[in-house]
């Protein structure tokens, strides 16, 4: 039997949700660089939120066309995510000391939370294995990003897989960039691409559509409406201001680290972009 374990406590801040952990400084003042590179990239960001791809989520069958494509966003992150883990802590044996104590703790933070999550009924998993069991519960196809999987799995260069994946050229795009920087990138790249550049930017027709479905049909998307808003309650708030205060840090004082973090995030940005055009739509 699997184990079950309480959802961890949280409290308010604002408007927003966090873990019950000691507020980051980000909290109480945020870096001008910060801001200016959130300024910089909010054109690209505009467009994306404003993806004609939203429109189409009008039913049931809108949102497992969405998810077919968002899956694969909800899987490369967590390379993404521990390649941050390989740059910025010690993993191999012997264990030394590895880069700074602050940014060891944000990143380890982060893929506690990640990785080891609980569902809606309070068993462990990682947020991508709960958003193929909410894909499932839907209905909707997940033979793509199974079958991509199985290639790994079986031994096959990530970019070799990719390359001979049956998915849309976007798609493909969209996951080369996300390997190449976590392969390649120095850290402050891949620490930009993670913070600014994989944003899920959910509209409010989006939220409006799942409680529309949910009201209707609650044992096809009750999983998914948990998905979305654990993601909102811990991803879109805490570990957003962890990973924020994680691009500070490698950044710090280097005006080529801020620059070279602003045009990986509106990279990635522009190629989120891309995969929502690959999104298919119901005639």
């Amino acid at each position: 039997m699997p184990t079950r374990v309480r959802r961890p406590q949280t409290f308010d801040i604002g408007h927003q949700t966090a873990n019950k952990k000691e507020k980051p400084a980000l909290y109480r003042a945020m870096n001008p660089r910060i801001v200016e590179l959130k300024q910089a990239i909010e054109p690209v960001r505009a467009k994306l939120l404003a993806h004609p791809a939203y429109t189409k989520l009008n039913d049931l069958s809108g949102l497992q066309n969405f998810t077919q494509i968002h899956v694969f966003a909800v899987w490369d992150f967590m390379s993404l995510l521990k390649s941050l883990q390989v740059a910025l802590t010690a993993v191999t044996i012997p264990w030394v000391p590895v880069g700074s104590p602050s940014t060891r703790y944000l990143i380890n933070e982060i893929v506690l939370g990640e990785e080891s999550d609980v569902d809606e009924e309070g068993v462990r998993t990682s947020h991508f294995e709960l958003y193929l069991k909410a894909m499932r519960q839907m209905e909707a196809r997940t033979s793509d990003i199974d079958a991509l999987l199985h290639s790994i799995r079986s031994g096959m260069p990530i970019q070799q897989a990719i390359e001979e994946a049956s998915l849309p050229n976007n798609v493909k795009r969209f996951l080369q960039f996300t390997f190449e920087v976590a392969l390649n990138a120095p850290a402050h790249i891949k620490a930009a691409v993670f913070t600014f550049g994989r944003e899920d930017l959910i509209p409010s027709m989006f939220h409006k559509l799942l409680e529309q479905l949910y009201a209707e049909i609650p044992n096809k998307v009750s999983t998914f409406k948990y998905y979305i808003e654990r993601h909102i309650e811990v991803d879109g708030d805490h570990h957003s201001h962890l990973a924020i205060e994680m691009v500070s840090e490698l950044c710090g004082h280097d005006d080529q680290k801020w620059k070279e973090a602003e045009q990986a995030a509106r990279q990635a940005l522009e190629l989120r972009y891309g995969l929502w055009d690959a999104i298919p739509t119901n005639q």
